[in-house]
């Protein structure tokens, strides 16, 4: 048998500008990458491409001022209130930038000890040494600041009460608090600047009388001006591209990938299965940091990608049902068990093993090879994924 199991390669490409048929040039980077590399394509490989690159050639960008006029176009010259968005100046500064300049006013609610991804304001210990009850209780930003004068994020340093002030000429009225109820105390017309939990705030907001409430998700969800825009996600993925404009998570993601499929089904005559990736579903263990910023961690990849794996824990089978046989016989046992695993009724063989979306699984490795800095790998080469011990 192999003795080698899943590999995972990153592909070098050139910078892609507006224009340029992505599905043609993704297929002939990883083509050229195993001619000169000197190893095979398979079926079943898998060929992740970064959502990046993607918006990048669709030219799906959008200006300050353009996301300003599509906030205004939604609530008009009015005073709205801002819950829960993320602390982030690549993630979130420039659409709080636009969302201030498009409204009259902005109450932004904060959610502390940390945003909903992990950024904190505060330290858990900070938290635990005041009397704060992050439960209940919701307070000024001067309540706030009397607690806790000094804030610091723990990777950058950034004060993200003062930044995001700042970002909005110091016209802003910031508060504290993960009750997202309270902001219908100071204006009726509220943005849910969450990401995953943003139904769920959507749900008590209205429950609570509040007027209008928008998700991110809805914001942008066609062009304005011209403008980049996506029709699922709004503004939901984008990230700072210039000092006045975001980049938008790409659109027509199914068509791109099935799109890729099919050339090197023409090229090659192998079934490579396609994805979309952006950020990973992991959590940094030093910070505590979430880093899925994105709405998902794929938004789109082939019938292949589909479902959760199914798999044994070979360390429950060889300390269960080989410890009295030969090397060679637990050998060929264990190859048995796994093509036949289908007919297992033992539950207990299947413990530990990974119960998530193989989309989510491929994605975040994806997300982990390419990197987000300069190794220049946008594309990601997968191989062997599916193939186990029996294989």
């Amino acid at each position: 048998m192999s003795l080698v199991g899943t590999v995972g390669r990153g592909i070098k490409a050139p910078i892609f500008r507006e224009g340029d048929n992505l599905p043609e040039m993704v297929v002939d980077c990883v083509i050229k990458a195993s001619e000169n590399e000197k190893f095979e394509l398979n079926d079943r490989d898998i060929v992740g491409v970064t959502e990046a690159i993607l918006a990048r050639t669709q030219g799906n960008y959008a200006t300050i001022e353009q996301i300003s006029k599509a906030v205004n176009q939604i609530f008009g010259n009015e005073e709205v209130g801002l819950v829960f968005p993320i602390l982030s100046r690549n993630r979130f500064l420039p659409i709080l930038k636009a969302l201030s300049k498009g409204v009259k006013k902005l109450y932004i609610m904060l959610s502390y000890p940390s945003d909903e991804v992990g950024n904190p304001l505060i330290t858990i210990d900070q938290l635990e040494q005041s009397k704060l009850n992050p439960y209940t209780d919701v307070v000024t930003e001067s309540e706030f600041r009397k607690i806790f004068p000094k804030l610091s994020h723990p990777f950058t340093g950034v004060d993200y009460i003062y930044l995001y002030k700042e970002a909005t000429g110091n016209t802003c009225e910031i508060i504290l608090g993960n009750k997202a109820e309270e902001i219908l105390k100071y204006t009726k017309k509220v943005i849910c600047g969450d990401i995953h939990t943003r139904n769920k705030t959507k749900k008590k907001l209205v429950s609570a009388g509040a007027e209008q409430v928008v998700s991110l998700d809805e914001i942008l969800t066609s062009s304005i001006d011209g403008s980049g825009y996506n029709d699922k996600y709004g503004l939901l993925g984008s990230n700072l591209a210039t000092d006045n404009s975001v980049k938008l998570f790409p659109r027509d993601c199914k068509k791109f990938v099935t799109e890729v499929q099919n050339i090197f089904k023409k090229r090659i005559g192998k079934n490579i299965e396609v994805l979309v990736y952006g950020d990973g579903a992991f959590k940094d263990p030093v910070g505590g940091i979430w880093e899925l910023a994105d709405p998902v961690v794929a938004p789109a990849f082939t019938q292949g990608l589909q479902g959760t794996p199914n798999e044994i824990k070979l360390k429950y089978v060889a300390d269960n049902t080989l410890s009295n046989v030969s090397e060679e016989e637990a050998e060929e046992k264990i190859k048995e068990i796994i093509k036949n695993k289908s007919d297992i009724k033992d539950s207990n063989v299947t413990l530990g093993t990974t119960p998530r979306q193989i989309s989510d699984l491929i994605g975040s490795l994806c997300d982990l090879l390419s990197g987000s800095g300069d190794k220049g790998t946008p594309i990601v080469l997968i191989q062997g994924y599916f193939n186990n011990y029996a294989s």
